[in-house]
């Protein structure tokens, strides 16, 4: 009987759409082969690196500082040269080193010739004095070394180490020479033993003279260790919080995934019913819904290991019959000379053939009717032209025992979405279930009818009915109730269950009742998705 066609849709279910479609946007060219726990720690971490630039901040704040305490000391030197220039000769070294203890600077006076004319230091006011590091405590020995890492990594240049120079040594200070070769003032950092900043700075003064200032500016290291300090432990706090948060994270997440990942190992190695996939009911994000369905999934697989096991057990008890019947009668044919009983046994031979043929195809037909229904393209199917068609198709090939068959649908369209074939064996297989049952002379009735979401077909007979507790077993593989004149053999066992499997991968239903108006006979009642013609 030919398949109605129709104009051809692509199925849109979950079936359909290919797993590699996405496996670009998720594949980790540089990160793949990194476990979960260091790529989280790493994400974190990195966000902490760019916190710990601070440094580098505080490296260019510090420079700036000098930068300005340099001018500053510029501008001050300038102005204490000009005042001492408005003193009398004989007033400038008292007015010099009033100025350095006001100041808190060291003022030096150098002639032309760089000798050293005045030191306020000498005059009593020892307002700068340089610390001795050998003398501090192990805390700025610490403060020192952190220091000296820090400047490493930020990549500072170190000034150069302050040393006195004698007193008739003075154009070895290179403000000196500049004050002395432009005429104006000039300023120059210099380090300390103990890597504090020292600032020295010179103004021309009247009779070719030079006024030279120094000072140690130990305010502006205590004001970036300070600030260094806060940045570390505010470094150092976010560092411990980010590592516990991560190995948090990735405890959350790493763990479940690696118990996942083993039951799934075990499930590929063979132990599906050994395993038992962790569902953790509790997690409501994307890990409890892997973790669910990886568990269902181990479950259908089990379910399917158990329903191939078993359907392989009855192919396997079902062949047996048919083939001691051939062999027996084979086996006959050998030793018996009568041709009346050599006939006979031929007969058997022939109908265990026949038995044999029908069984390999329909086994073939079920071990194979998931997967090909898995890659069916669905198209619109009109029942109504289908059924109709295998109605007259049955009649005009003749029905035994006078009994009739007739199909009686609503007004209503009833278009589903499927594959036409399958569909028509679904339909194929109740006629025939029905008219076998039929008594001679019965009626078997097919109505369809179309509730807006469901179309329902039903087909009817007159027959002795399905018994109560036989109502679902008879859609089991190689399960048959058949009629009492019936001979052995006629049928698989596995019509029904073809039916099933076809309707259910179209999402539909199939079930057995009672008649509807209580008289004696069997309705079988398919309910299928509408679909749009």
């Amino acid at each position: 009987m030919p398949a109605i066609a129709s104009p051809t849709i692509e199925r849109s279910d979950e079936a359909s759409l290919t797993p590699l479609a996405d496996e670009g946007a998720l594949s980790l060219r540089w990160s793949g082969r990194v476990s979960l726990t260091p790529r989280i720690l790493f994400v974190n971490i990195f966000a902490l690196a760019l916190l710990a630039g601070g440094f580098f901040y505080l490296d260019s704040y510090r420079a700036r500082i000098l930068d300005g305490r340099v001018a500053q000391a510029e501008r001050e030197v300038r102005l204490i040269a000009e005042a001492l220039s408005m003193l009398p000769p004989d007033d400038r070294t008292d007015g010099m080193v009033d100025f350095a203890r006001k100041s808190g600077m060291r003022l030096r006076i150098y002639d032309r010739r760089g000798r050293l004319v005045a030191d306020s230091r000498a005059l009593g006011a020892r307002n700068f004095q340089l610390l001795d590091p050998d003398k501090d405590g192990w805390q700025q020995d610490i403060a020192r070394a952190l220091d000296a890492a820090i400047d490493t990594v930020v990549g500072n240049e170190r000034d150069p180490l302050y040393r006195e120079r004698a007193p008739g040594r003075g154009l070895r200070w290179p403000d000196v020479v500049t004050v002395r070769t432009t005429g104006g003032a000039a300023g120059t950092v210099w380090r300390a033993p103990d890597r504090t900043p020292v600032v020295t700075a010179a103004a021309a003064l009247p009779e070719d003279r030079v006024l030279m200032s120094t000072v140690n500016a130990r305010d502006i290291t205590q004001t970036v260790r300070s600030e260094r300090f806060r940045l570390s432990m505010v470094l150092g706090v976010a560092a411990l919080l980010s590592v516990l948060l991560s190995l948090f994270l990735a405890r959350t997440i790493v763990r479940p995934m690696r118990m996942l990942a083993r039951a799934a190992i075990l499930v590929r190695l063979g132990r599906a019913r050994e395993v038992v996939v962790p569902r953790l009911p509790s997690r409501r994000d994307e890990i409890g819904m892997l973790a669910r369905a990886l568990s269902d999934m181990s479950g259908a697989l089990r379910s399917r290991i158990d329903a191939t096991e078993a359907f392989a057990a009855d192919v396997t008890h079902e062949l047996k019959n048919p083939l001691a019947s051939l062999r027996s009668a084979v086996d006959g044919l050998a030793t018996v000379r009568d041709p009346d009983l050599q006939r006979q046994l031929l007969e058997i031979v022939q109908d265990d053939v026949r038995r044999l043929d029908r069984l390999i195809t329909d086994i073939s037909d079920a071990s194979r009717l998931d997967a090909q229904l898995a890659r069916a393209k669905f198209e619109p199917v009109d029942l109504r032209r289908l059924i109709a068609a295998l109605v007259d198709y049955r009649v005009d090939r003749g029905i035994d025992r006078d009994v009739t068959l007739r199909f009686d649908p609503d007004d209503d369209a009833l278009v589903v979405s499927g594959e036409g074939g399958r569909l028509e064996r679904v339909f194929a297989n109740l006629i025939e279930n029905a008219l076998s049952f039929s008594p001679p002379g019965g009626t078997v009735t097919i109505t369809g009818n179309n509730d807006g979401d469901l179309i329902e077909i039903a087909v009817e007979d007159e027959g002795p009915g399905v018994p109560e507790g036989e109502r679902v077993a008879i859609f089991r593989r190689f399960h048959s109730v058949r009629p009492g004149g019936e001979a052995f053999g006629q049928h698989s066992g596995l019509g029904l269950a073809i039916a099933r499997t076809i309707v259910e991968g179209h999402d539909g239903t199939i079930a057995v009742e009672p008649r509807s108006d209580r008289r004696e006979g069997a309705r079988f009642v398919v309910q299928l998705p509408a679909g749009i013609l």
